[in-house]
């Protein structure tokens, strides 16, 4: 939720601000540039304030705030007139056109009506904000935040919940589940990540483009059934559909993008992207040395077309979305050495190791989509969704090294201090693997809305999902330690699979006439033809909004939520695909409280929920680095629960800030080992992340922005004993990225609106994290977990231009 700035605000102490910038003393301060504004007042037809009013320019919904207590709201942009919309749940949506820029005594009347919205939505359709249970997020708060590549996917890292202790990747997991169990749509077509990656490092971009978002919601459990099958999250991202000329160009050390965006006519828009990553530099920051030559590509476009007659008298009444994407990724390693120290303070360990060999990867995506919609009368409306995904994904690795362990002296008085005085053993390790895939993915859904009165929604609609994968498995490991010659792995296969899976669902969202309640209630119908399983998954919730004088709502979502096995969990740790493997289940039961409160003559967001989730049916895996190894059977139960807090808000006037606290416990109960409920390999119990936003008291164009995030480490243990799965915990993993930008404003310019100027010090405290361990075996058959670190401290710099 994106939070007001006051028309009178605290100043803050200035030893916080001092703080902030003290990283940053050796930039030029440079010419200040202020912006126009809108201010004013909203108010009832009684004259009294309405505050949480959603503010947002039809040109852009990205700008915008919200009414504070008082009613108050002001815009900051750039000179000019603007049509300005005005939503709230008890007062419909309302548009005001042509306002100009310098206006600070502007008032505007509300009256409760059912109003017929924009953008092909039924009357009434505006209520479901206040039961949607989705975490709400500023796209350009998204695309602001520090981060290795710019990802889309690391700012929900900074909600809670939601972990990933890798910068170099783009997977995340939520609420103790896995990389597999997040939904993700844009403008409700689905889309998916790609296979073969087994290291953050090998990984591409996340499919969302920033530059193209408009709107974002992110579900962390309990959302609605007409949303699909899958365990932990859903994410759903709307593009922009831009009403005149904008785009942007933005390109640093570690690549770059650009996008453009405009009407063309009257019943055409278009969005066009296009995204590069090199990631040499970073990379070079690893613990192994070598040549690394990674480049990944994509381009996006996204059309929008009124196809209503010129003769109807409804904007937009048919209207079809287009998505088109290209993914283009290709991977090349030529390892040298690496010197890795690990022990502790008594004992200190050190493996140096020589490679030899490369390591490949490369895959070409293509993806598209259609939405089209139809308004058939003013209380129905038909949606016909229909996408497809083709991925061509190769991985080849030769790559042998030869390593020694020895103890470290650590004695500074010592003559031999800081160097190797036991050898613990000596070995050799080998990897290799030619593998394929092919992978095309078909789906189809047909939704339906329809308005049965002015508080009450019937929603329904069926889909069809398709799976064609082909995978040819050449690969194998083994490890000489200690004069012992162990094959990790082994796998030679040829696998063929064809799923073909139905879906249906029905739920209805009624309302009370004062909105104080508010009911959503529905199920979904998933049959499976590769186990002939069908599925049946009832989903409810409850929101509750007294009349308080500080705005405050409760929500209580209870349902179940089933995912049916896709190619991974059907595949065991041999390479074999499993017939008999079910669908896995989870009961989601949370409760739920969001209130709006105001410090420092500001209104700021607090957000609290607790949840649990009963598992059934669960396929144990182990990760790799980012790969998921499936056991490929269901003889497991496990549960999660925990607690989420966020408090968002303008912290520093003109800003959007949040802070996110999650504590979780998770665990799980295989019948294959000798033990009750042991910790499941996504445990994390403690995640603490913050997005800070500052700029300079006299200059705001000169702007800081930190991201930090902590979380306490995953459980281990070493490899092939199932009785010691997971015993064992990881290091916490800890990591602050800070940027500061400086923007110029051309208002003589023909073209370019705004020029930036982005400096980023990424992993400020040099945190030396842990991703994965390795197992070696010494010379006294002890094992040694030897740890495989991420990126260290990086200087950035990003030049970038509105027009």
């Amino acid at each position: 939720m994106i939070l007001p700035k006051p028309s009178q605000t605290l100043k803050r102490p200035d030893p916080l601000r001092a703080l902030i910038f003290s990283g940053f003393i050796l930039l030029v301060h440079l010419v200040f540039a202020q912006k126009a504004i809108i201010e004013g007042q909203i108010v009832d037809q009684d004259n009294l304030p309405i505050p949480a009013v959603n503010i947002t320019i039809k040109s852009d919904r990205s700008i915008g705030t919200i009414s504070n207590i008082d009613g108050y709201f002001l815009l900051e942009l750039d000179s000019g007139t603007y049509n300005i919309i005005f939503s709230h749940v008890q007062y419909g949506r309302h548009q005001l056109p042509n306002i100009p820029t310098g206006i600070s005594d502007f008032i505007v009347t509300l009256k409760p009506e059912a109003t017929q919205l924009d953008d092909v939505q039924v009357e009434g359709q505006r209520e479901r904000d206040a039961i949607d249970p989705a975490a709400k997020i500023d796209a350009k708060s998204a695309q602001n935040l520090p981060s290795a590549f710019g990802d889309f996917n690391k700012v929900l890292l900074t909600l809670p919940g939601v972990a990933g202790n890798n910068e170099l990747s783009s997977a995340y997991n939520v609420r103790g589940g896995n990389f597999d169990e997040n939904l993700v749509y844009v403008n409700d077509i689905p889309v998916y990540r790609p296979f073969l990656a087994n290291a953050g490092r090998q990984e591409g971009l996340s499919f969302v483009n920033s530059d193209l978002v408009g709107d974002i919601n992110f579900y962390a459990g309990g959302w609605e059934a007409r949303y699909g099958d899958k365990l932990s999250s859903s994410l759903n991202i709307d593009y922009k559909e831009p009403e005149s000329l904008e785009g942007s160009i933005n390109f640093g050390l570690l690549g770059g993008s650009a996008y453009i965006g405009d009407r063309i006519s009257n019943n055409t828009q278009y969005l066009f992207g296009a995204r590069h990553r090199d990631s040499r530099y970073l990379l070079n920051t690893l613990e192994t040395d070598g040549q690394y030559l990674p480049s990944y590509t994509d381009v996006q476009g996204f059309f929008t077309f009124d196809l209503t007659g010129k003769n109807s008298e409804q904007y937009n009444r048919t209207k079809l979305n287009w998505l088109l994407s290209y993914g283009r990724n290709r991977y090349l390693t030529l390892p040298a050495s690496q010197v890795t120290e690990f022990g502790s303070v008594s004992q200190n360990l050190r493996i140096q190791t020589a490679f030899e060999g490369r390591e490949m990867l490369d895959y070409d995506t293509y993806q598209s989509g259609i939405n089209l919609s139809h308004r058939w009368s003013n209380k129905f409306l038909s949606r016909w969704i229909v996408s497809g995904v083709y991925t061509s994904e190769r991985e080849n690795y030769n790559v042998e090294g030869a390593y020694r362990i020895c103890d470290v002296d650590n004695n500074p008085g010592s003559n031999s201090f800081n160097e190797c005085v036991v050898v613990r053993g000596v070995g050799r390790n080998f990897d290799y693997g030619r593998n394929k895939l092919e992978a095309q993915i078909y789906n189809a859904e047909w939704r339906n809305e329809y308005l049965l009165s002015d508080w009450s929604v019937l929603e329904a609609g069926l889909g069809y999902n398709k799976n064609i994968i082909n995978d040819e498995l050449n690969e194998y490991a083994f490890l000489d330690s200690a004069g012992f010659v162990n094959l990790n792995e082994s796998t030679f296969n040829q696998l063929d699979l064809e799923t073909t899976t139905l879906t249906g669902y029905a739920q209805a969202t009624i309302f009370s006439k004062d909105s104080m309640h508010a009911l959503n209630i529905g199920a979904r119908v998933n049959h499976l033809d590769y186990n002939n399983e069908t599925l049946f998954s009832p989903r409810l919730i409850y929101r509750l909004k007294p009349d308080w004088e500080k705005e405050t709502s409760f929500r209580i979502s209870i349902g179940k939520y089933s995912q049916p096995p896709f190619y991974r969990e059907l595949r065991n740790l041999a390479g074999d695909i499993q017939d008999d493997v079910k669908a896995q289940q989870s009961i989601h039961i949370i409760a739920a409280m969001e209130r709006i409160f105001t410090w420092w003559n500001r209104p700021f967001l607090f957000t609290t929920e607790t949840y649990y989730k009963s598992m059934k049916n669960v396929i144990p895996y182990d990760i790799d680095n980012v790969r998921l190894r499936y056991f490929a059977n269901n003889d497991a139960e496990a549960y999660a629960y925990g607690f989420d807090f966020r408090i968002n808000g303008e912290f520093i006037p003109g800003t959007q800030s949040w802070f996110s606290l999650g504590i979780l416990n998770t665990k799980e109960d295989i019948a294959e080992d000798d033990k009750d409920y042991i910790r499941r390999p996504t445990d994390q119990r403690i995640n603490l992340a913050f997005y800070f936003e500052d700029h300079l008291a006299t200059d705001p164009t000169m702007r800081v922005y930190v991201n930090t995030v902590f979380g306490s480490g995953y459980p281990l243990g070493p490899p092939n004993e199932i009785n010691a799965r997971n015993i064992f915990s990881g290091d916490e993993y800890y990591r602050v990225d800070m940027g500061l930008s400086k923007s110029f404003e051309l208002k003589n310019h023909k073209y370019l609106k705004t020029f930036w100027l982005r400096a980023e010090v990424l992993n400020v405290l040099g945190a030396d994290n842990t991703l994965s361990y390795s197992w070696i075996q010494d010379v006294t058959g002890a094992q040694l977990a030897i740890p495989n670190s991420l990126s260290a401290r990086f200087l950035n710099f990003r030049i970038s231009a509105d027009f």
